[in-house]
């Protein structure tokens, strides 16, 4: 499963439903633009110190999904279908929804714009 980056807040802040989806994936990962868009969070946050504690101590523990070449070819798709569709969504989302489609793998989001992308499965929490 991915975690968007709202996914991975929720989880960090102890959200329960989180925790206990995650438990239930064989894979647990966090896209490479999720965790810059939370470092970015962190920078803004009162709290910033512990999540960034949190992240030494617990990075480790998920699958960092890199972009790669594969990954470009999977956004093309994604973004072709959705041009297609006249629904495109925010571009740090098409990057995720390319990672996801990539690796088939559904994405823990609220997100409902993650609907519209062919082939990619969303679960809410």
């Amino acid at each position: 499963m991915i975690l968007d980056t709202n996914a991975l807040s929720a989880f960090i802040d102890g959200d329960a439903t989180v925790g206990r989806m995650l438990q239930a994936e064989a894979r647990a990962c966090i896209p490479v633009i999720a965790l810059g868009e939370f470092r970015y969070g962190i920078l803004q946050s009162r709290h910033r110190a512990e999540y960034e504690e949190w992240l030494r101590a617990h990075l480790g523990q998920f699958e960092v999904l890199d972009i790669g070449e594969a990954t470009t070819n999977a956004y093309a798709e994604v973004r072709a279908a959705l041009k297609k569709q006249g629904t495109p969504i925010p571009a740090n989302d098409a990057w995720i929804a390319a990672l996801a489609w990539q690796h088939r793998l559904p994405i823990l989001s609220r997100d409902q714009h993650f609907d519209l992308v062919p082939q990619v499965t969303r679960r809410e929490w």
